[in-house]
């Protein structure tokens, strides 16, 4: 089997790397220290700059400015201070006051979040912004804005006040499941250094407590010039007048004398490894990770980059192992895969991560060990380093295929890196020829030879992870001695490989015919109607020279399934994944796609079921050929199945252990009902399903071409494609009777129907530290679904996300973020009937004042309502609209969904073309009459009016353990005397009883389903409504 990609003479393209030229590489020659491609400078304040043009996307710049300080730097009293600054900077400078700079950029269509953004890591601060150039003033206002954070952030006690909800609620974040497990982790790799104690997010004490002096002291002690960069890479005619207005905003600034030097905090390496058995409650699943430091070495010479892509084999070699070990009859975990990464200036850490059954983690944490000694005994066959040698050949080849194609944010992060971490930027067409001269001359020998960098001895951390203790410390260190044993001895076995086809197809399938063609110049698409009745539609675009995007639709799906069949069907996909839907095993077909740039995934909806992929243009023969397997493989369950169902287990126990998950459910059945549809799968539903149900199901879904309808858009010629589609398209032969053939007027509609009252619940759910998460729950109906209507919806939805975001973080700062989502399939996807669903508002705070911010998110949409969004509003949202809407039409994925929009639209009559222009008319319609009277209309139809009579609120809480409601209740025994007191002290003695009978619940079952009170038990014990004890 070829394992580099194919080499068609019909492709020009290829040929343009095929040709490339070999390097008469000198492994002594060092690589340039310029940056390549980009105008590379200092002032003579110190400050550096990169300024680069590039086109796409048009119209658009991607700024950043690095500082070389972080929480590192920080004293005990400082610590959480350098992600302070980066959160006042956008908060007040000396230009700029109360968030004036986030008002400015999203008048200009750069979002806060999306496109104005910064973060702070232990060795640097990074301020991001994303904007548009079409108008000459805009660069300036931007650049501007940067110069700002490098000198002039504003830290007064007024400032710092507002700002500390923001930032407590961004540690509040933090204090989940993943961030314990995170902060373990780094202060186990780090102990011994400054870096142990350093993490950006800082102490709730500094948060809550620290005073603007100290911050400012900060500020004024590590920002200064000589650790800055300014990096400009956008749609620029010329990069000198950039560099002009850097002097210009820049060029004055200067930095007071005799400023520290930045410290370079070592970190420890050690033989002897370290071992811990962390243990977290609310742990997604049992995991092992095997860590292995060594410090940075800089990126310097030929042999350097040599032993990059050396490095790069390595791992890529030992995943494909690991890959095909989890797919194994009775594997020791369910994935894992190994990765480098730099965690600190000094250090990078080779780590190996693996999530397993419970109790399953010394099991797991053997099988990694002992593969990693048999690649040292054995090392990799040659084989299997040709199968890296062409994936990594395969990368180099799209993106110099590519090159001129690069997006802006890519180059930005590269001269990042760059300026923080001294990696050389040589160019992609200097790459290409380097990887294509040494990747043939790299053997096996060398490639198996970095296992020697994952020895116990080499610095190591091994950790396991579990949500209930089942392992020691002493069990950790028996298994590394026992498989140190096996190694010395050689008793260990050499690797079994399994036998890889050569072909995916066998025999090629005769191709079909073009029964109707269509051709719709106004969007660019041909439409192909072909001989087995499936249609497919393309569009050649230029955007990206080695991307193709499809996706493939039918209608019906799993609502058309009965609620005794639901739960197996629903798994369908799933398992079929694990056997395999290509007509090989998943490990097998990832060898049979080495060097391949292909892929293909499924999706089984309520409506429709899905394939779609992306692949190289060289390779469009191989992606088809992966769809006409998908319709001619019968999936039949095996051994496999076992596996999958563990994994489900596993899954939904992580989930009953997740305060979030049992919150989401929630949220789904307060708004959705209690359908089988909507509630979550328990561990009764898996042992009910029916595996060969499932495949039945799956085989069905993908098996008559004739229902679906094919999106092809990107680098395609249609002289080549056409053929190509022809064959493994239409080549998928038609069933004699339709299967699953239905209409989309006929399908059935799922079981939703927003509650008619107002409701307010919370669920408390046990936590290791205090969450809060709230969702504010509004219905949409829209009368015939007429199109104008649902573009306005998506036009509200961003307008109140920028709203909440004013009232809740910017004026009353007591939130990190917020989310609005929209649901809209309530109902069947029929061309008539009303569009049901609901609008979402999505944030987390403080427990102690939900409720209160959630008064307040519904008195600021009451006055939406009522008196409309400001002409400042309007203005910033048809910005922000309009700028996404041109970056993505300058995206494949984007004009993929369009044309799947307009074909599932119900303006659909089958001419593709109207639809579409109705959908453009229809944004157009919202956008020319969008003012605050039309908002105001709009808003009052879209959601109830009064929005206070019709709404759902959920609020996810902490639920207090026995002790703390024994505490509070004779806390407040002790303060109040009066003798209405009493009887709110019964009520309170009633609340703590029905309490401590849920926690013995609890500790007893483990059941969260059975825990649910009914509405009568709890209404007189609280003001809110109902509670929900989970």
């Amino acid at each position: 089997m070829d394992l580099l990609p194919a080499d068609s003479s019909q492709m020009a393209r290829c040929h343009r790397f095929r040709s490339l030229k070999l390097l008469n590489a000198d492994m002594d020659q060092e690589l340039c220290d310029e940056p390549f491609g980009v105008d590379f400078g200092r002032l003579d304040n110190g400050l550096c700059y990169y300024v680069r043009s590039n086109y796409k996307p048009r119209m658009r710049a991607a700024l950043a400015l690095a500082v070389k300080a972080g929480s590192v730097l920080e004293e005990e009293e400082e610590r959480g201070v350098a992600h302070i600054v980066e959160h006042l900077a956008f908060s007040a400078t000396t230009k700029y006051t109360n968030h004036d700079i986030i008002k400015f950029l999203e008048s200009i269509g750069a979002e806060f979040g999306a496109c104005q953004n910064a973060v702070t890591s232990p060795d640097e601060t990074i301020y991001e912004l994303f904007v548009p150039v079409d108008k000459p003033e805009l660069l300036s206002q931007a650049i501007s804005v940067l110069a700002e954070f490098s000198t002039e952030i504003r830290v007064s006690v007024d400032d710092l006040e507002k700002e500390r909800g923001a930032v407590m609620e961004e540690y509040r974040g933090t204090r989940n499941a993943s961030g314990r497990m995170q902060e373990s982790h780094w202060a186990l790799m780090m102990a011994g250094s400054k870096y142990a104690e350093c993490s950006p997010i800082g102490t709730e004490k500094v948060i809550r407590t620290v005073s603007a002096e100290i911050v400012k002291r900060f500020y004024r002690r590590w920002y200064h010039l000589h650790n800055m960069a300014v990096i400009a890479v956008g749609d620029f005619p010329d990069t000198q007048s950039v560099v002009e207005l850097i002097r210009i905003h820049f060029g004055q600034k200067r930095s007071p004398p005799d400023l520290p030097f930045i410290p370079l905090f070592e970190v420890p390496t050690h033989e002897e490894p370290r071992f811990s058995c962390f243990v977290e409650s609310e742990a997604a699943g049992s995991a092992v990770m095997v860590s292995c430091k060594m410090p940075v070495t800089e990126l310097k010479t030929v042999k350097d980059y040599r032993d990059l892509i050396v490095e790069s084999m390595f791992l890529q070699a030992l995943n494909q192992r690991l890959f095909k070990i989890s797919r194994r009859k009775d594997p020791p975990y369910f994935s894992c895969s190994a990765a480098q990464d730099t965690l600190a200036r000094p250090m990078k850490v080779y780590v190996i991560s693996s999530s397993c059954k419970e109790r399953g983690t010394i099991e797991a944490l053997e099988s990694i060990l002992v593969e990693l000694a048999r690649i040292r005994l054995y090392g990799f066959s040659d084989r299997e380093t040709s199968i890296v040698r062409a994936l990594l050949m395969s990368e180099v080849e799209s993106a110099y295929l590519e090159r001129d194609q690069m997006q802006s944010t890519s180059l930005r992060d590269e001269y990042l890196q760059h300026f923080l971490h001294n990696e050389p930027v040589v160019g992609i067409e200097f790459e290409a020829q380097l990887q294509k001269t040494l990747l043939p001359s790299i053997s096996s020998s060398e490639v198996s030879k970095y296992a020697e960098k994952f020895r116990t001895s080499c610095s190591c951390v091994i950790k396991t992870i579990e949500p209930h203790a089942s392992v020691t410390l002493d069990d950790l260190k028996k298994v590394v001695s026992k498989v140190t044993s096996l190694e010395e001895v050689e008793n260990i076995s050499a690797w079994d490989e399994d036998h890889i086809p050569e072909e995916i197809i066998s025999t090629r399938p005769d191709p079909g015919s073009i029964a109707q063609q269509f051709e719709y110049v106004n969007i660019g698409v041909t439409e192909l109607i072909l001989s087995n009745g499936m249609r497919v539609c393309y569009k050649q675009t230029d955007f990206l020279d080695d991307q193709v995007v499809f996706s493939g639709f039918a209608y019906g799906g799993l609502s058309e399934l009965p609620g005794v069949d639901y739960f197996s069907c629903s798994m369908g996909s799933t398992i079929a994944g694990e056997i395999g839907i290509f007509g090989y095993k998943p490990s097998v077909i990832m060898d049979m796609l080495a060097g391949k740039r292909a892929e293909v995934g499924t999706k089984l909806g309520p409506y429709m079921r899905t394939f779609s992929g992306d692949c190289s243009p060289t390779d469009l023969e191989i992606a088809l050929q992966l769809v006409y397997q998908l319709f001619t493989t019968i999936v039949e369950p095996g051994d496999e199945v076992r596996i999958v169902m563990e994994m489900a287990k596993e899954a939904i126990r992580a989930q009953e252990r997740d305060p979030y998950t049992a919150f989401a459910n929630r949220v789904r059945e307060v708004n959705y009902g209690s359908s089988y549809f909507f509630r979550p799968i328990r561990i009764c539903d898996l042992e009910k399903v029916d595996p060969s149900k499932a495949c039945d199901y799956f085989n069905d879904c993908f098996k008559d071409p004739s229902t679906f309808t094919v999106v092809i858009v990107g680098k395609i010629d249609p002289a080549i494609a056409c053929p190509l589609i022809l064959q493994y398209l239409g080549g998928i032969p038609r069933p004699p009777h339709p299967i699953m053939k239905f209409s989309r007027d006929d399908l059935k509609g799922l079981p939703f129907k927003f509650p008619e009252k107002i409701i307010r619940e919370v669920v408390r759910s046990p936590m290791v530290e205090e969450q809060c998460s709230v969702q504010l729950s509004f219905p949409v109906e829209l009368k015939n679904g007429a199109m104008k209507e649902i573009h306005f919806v998506g036009f509200f939805s961003k307008l109140l996300e920028m709203k909440m975001m004013q009232v809740l973080r910017f004026k009353h700062g007591q939130i990190y973020s917020a989310g609005v989502s929209v649901f809209l399939g309530g109902n069947k996807p029929s061309r008539t009937g009303d569009v049901r669903g609901d609008i979402s508002i999505n944030f987390s705070c403080d427990p102690c004042i939900s409720t209160k911010l959630v008064d307040l998110a519904l008195e600021e949409l009451l006055r939406l309502q009522e008196e409309g969004p400001s002409d400042q509003d309007v203005s910033s949202i048809l910005e922000i609209e309009q700028r996404a809407h041109e970056n993505g039409l300058q995206e494949n994925y984007y004009w993929l969904d369009r044309i799947l929009r307009s074909y599932q639209s119900r303006n659909y009559s089958g001419v593709l073309s109207s639809s579409f222009e109705i959908q453009d008319e229809a944004r157009l319609q919202v956008r020319q009459s969008l003012s605050p009277t039309t908002s105001r209309y709009a808003l009052q139809k879209i959601i109830p009016y009064p929005c206070k009579r019709k709404y759902t609120v959920v609020i996810l809480m902490p639920r207090r353990s026995s002790y703390q409601l024994v505490k509070s209740f004779f806390q407040s025994t002790r303060k109040t005397y009066s003798g209405t007191a009493k009887v709110s002290h019964v009520s309170a003695l009633l609340h703590f009883l029905h309490q401590v009978c849920v926690d013995a619940k609890h500790l007893g079952k483990m059941d969260f389903n059975c825990l649910w009170p009914s509405v009568s038990e709890m209404d007189s014990f609280t003001a809110l409504g109902l509670v929900t004890f989970l």
